[in-house]
């Protein structure tokens, strides 16, 4: 929840707009049931009256209503009420604010009462309510109006119009304050998913190989797609609901206490049924939720294997298998969200009983005060809204609550990737290799072991690459090759020792600077989809189309790009799919050869070429590349037997350091594979 709510605080401005438009929105609403109450007691029931004292009386009717007056009020009856003119018989009220009507109407209600039960030919009603004596006297009102020959249809549709023209005006600024919360609420949920997807991403894009270890492919694309829509959705609704459904549910229930309708022990009840039964609900759903993004990440890792693995699940005839992977995976996740569907959706079923529940209550309640006397149909209407207002705002809350634990989890997750710090940075105070820089690279005593590991990956490994030479790793498999060429790019940082270009160590360069002088070719050919003029131009985004040209030729690409009919232009599909492993090599190897970096490493690039291909490829390098100090890790001892520094690893150290002929020589382990690979005749004639 820390990590949802700190995603607002850059729109802290927006948020407050937002807030302040609900504040709004809550009054606005709360006004509809008060204007309900009065059109039906007032317009429907009282004809458009709203006080018991006449707007016209005859002057017959004013001298038998004084005969029930005290003579304070007689005498302050009659400046209350004025002739037409001289010959008139009806006296006309004269202008008098609604505050003093309505003190008016307490002090005269009981002359005009024994007036009206007078006319009708009735006793006395003692034990009457209030609100029926207040229905009573304005009855006794509309009868003078009429007997005064006022229009109190006109009077009645006046006052309905007027009250109709009040519930559009606040019915349309209840659309425009949701309108404008749904427009800001929708901006800032749009922008904190653009801005977390940028910071994730820029992230992930530092990391180096120990991070990345942390972190699952899946898990990751899960975090920056389906955890920040959680994000987003939650947050959207997190600010059109959050102070809404609060203010609702607390202003109805001051609204229900000030209407005095003696029914609050009926919204007290109905309130604690809806939180029993959502603490019921929530401490049975709530355990599912935490485990349901874990559920999604491992149907993401089974589908992205399942995919990515097909053509070898095809060729093995595994496909049941892989199938029941991801059905188990499929159904886990299944099962999950249908249980926390049922336990919410049951909510919603729930509340309606609740609410429906009251309603039936409370008409049966306020019939019988109705019937006394105590209360008047609009009051029970308004009532009934107001009750309804509180059930619906903690539906509301209900189902931000629902959304609200699975987006905290999501944000979290997020926020481990944001807030994970890559171990390969750039120092204080970095150097730049200089622009005349030869690219002669030491290992001095190089170690290292993997972040948690105990056991060394590479010990005491020392030697030199100089410029225009070429330097082969070979070994056995698991012996460290590969982690030894990462330590140069700073994939990894050494343990121990140290690697230095012209002299300087590289965790002392910047990463720019020191990426930028190294042509990186790994054991896996990458591609990316777009073209192969796209892919080459990796390398050197400003390239010219010459030195993309001469690039795919020293890497022995040109003769199959020109049998394409688009030539560079040729289309490659994601991941390279559409093109053969060994041309995906070359690409790689065009697109390192195009950056002229000071050093190549090539990390068993040649084993998907063909002897001929291979046999072109280094001769080209050494006639074009003659400049650049080379690292090759190879498989094959035919690659690498004219370099002229060959490292033998073993267990992570160097079991022998040499070129071809020395170490046929001087390295039992360098001479076992070369007789694994070579017939008797080559390795006799490469010994002469």
């Amino acid at each position: 929840m820390k990590n949802l709510l700190k995603n607002l605080l850059p729109y802290k401005g927006i948020v407050f707009v937002v807030l302040l438009l609900m504040v709004a929105q809550a009054f606005f609403q709360m006004k509809l049931p008060q204007y309900t109450q009065v059109m039906i007691d007032v317009g429907i029931q009282n004809k458009g009256v709203e006080h018991i004292l006449p707007e016209a009386v005859t002057v017959t009717e004013s001298t038998s209503l004084e005969k029930h007056m005290t003579k304070n009020q007689r005498l302050k009856w009659h400046n209350l009420y004025e002739s037409y003119d001289k010959d008139s018989e009806i006296l006309k009220r004269k202008p008098i604010s609604d505050k003093r009507l309505s003190a008016l109407d307490k002090e005269y209600i009981e002359p005009i009462l024994e007036r009206y039960q007078q006319k009708l030919g009735k006793e006395k009603m003692d034990d009457a309510g209030d609100k029926t004596k207040m229905a009573m006297g304005i009855a006794y009102a509309v009868t003078c109006n009429e007997e005064a020959g006022l229009d109190t249809i006109a009077i009645q549709n006046r006052y309905m119009l007027k009250m109709g023209k009040m519930m559009l005006l606040v019915t349309l600024a209840i659309l425009f304050v949701v309108g404008g919360v749904s427009f800001l609420s929708s901006r800032v949920g749009a922008s904190i998913a653009r801005n977390l997807r940028s910071k994730l991403f820029s992230n992930v894009m530092s990391f180096s190989n120990a991070e990345m270890s942390m972190f699952q492919t899946s898990s990751l694309i899960t975090r920056a797609t389906n955890d920040i829509q959680q994000v987003q959705m939650t947050t959207m609704m997190l600010l059109r609901m959050a102070l809404f459904a609060p203010s609702i549910c607390i202003w109805s229930i001051i609204r229900v206490y000030q209407m005095k309708a003696h029914m609050n022990f009926v919204i007290i009840t109905g309130v604690t049924a809806i939180f029993l039964m959502m603490g019921v609900l929530f401490s049975v759903a709530m355990p599912k939720f935490k485990i349901m993004q874990k559920l999604v990440d491992a149907l993401n890792a089974v589908s992205r294997e399942i995919i990515t693995g097909i053509q070898v699940i095809r060729a093995f005839g595994r496909e049941e298998m892989a199938e029941s992977r991801f059905d188990k995976a499929n159904k886990d996740l299944y099962k999950n969200q249908l249980f926390v569907n049922r336990a919410m959706i049951s909510m919603t079923p729930l509340l309606m009983i609740i609410m429906y529940g009251l309603s039936i209550w409370i008409t049966w309640v306020a019939a019988g005060r109705i019937d006394m006397g105590e209360m008047q149909v609009g009051t029970m209407t308004a009532f009934i809204a107001y009750a309804m207002e509180i059930v619906f705002s903690f539906m509301m809350i209900a189902s931000l609550a629902i959304f609200i634990p699975r987006a905290g989890i999501a944000a979290d997750r997020i926020a481990e990737v944001i807030e994970t710090n890559t171990t390969i940075t750039d120092k204080g105070e970095i150097e730049d290799l200089p622009a005349d820089a030869e690219g002669l690279l030491k290992f001095d005593n190089v170690s290292f072991r993997y972040p948690g590991a105990e056991e060394y990956v590479l010990a005491d490994i020392s030697f030199e690459v100089k410029p225009g030479e070429t330097t082969a790793i070979i070994g056995s498999t698991g012996c460290g090759k590969t982690t030894l060429v990462n330590l140069i790019p700073r994939l990894f940082d050494v343990t121990g020792g140290s690697i230095t270009l012209d002299g300087i160590d590289v965790r002392d360069m910047s990463l720019e600077s020191l990426r930028e002088a190294i042509g990186y070719v790994p054991q896996r050919g990458v591609m990316f989809s777009g073209t192969i003029d796209s892919n080459i131009r990796w390398g050197k985004e400003e390239a010219s189309a010459q030195e993309v040209k001469e690039a795919a030729i020293i890497a022995q690409a040109e003769s199959f790009i020109s049998q394409k009919d688009e030539g560079f232009q040729s289309e490659i599909s994601q991941g390279g799919a559409n093109i053969s492993g060994g041309q995906k090599q070359r690409l790689s190897i065009a697109r390192a050869i195009i950056k002229r970096p000071k050093i190549l490493i090539f990390d068993d690039s040649f084993s998907a070429l063909d002897m001929r291909t291979d046999t072109k490829l280094r001769k080209a390098l050494a006639e074009k590349m003659s400049k650049s100090s080379k690292i090759v890790v190879a498989q094959r001892i035919g690659t690498i037997m004219q370099a002229e520094q060959i490292i033998v690893l073993e267990d992570g150290r160097i079991a022998g350091k040499g070129n071809h002929r020395e170490l046929m020589r001087s390295c039992d382990i360098y001479k076992d594979i070369a007789k694994s690979q070579l017939s008797i005749d080559e390795i006799e004639g490469i010994s002469n």
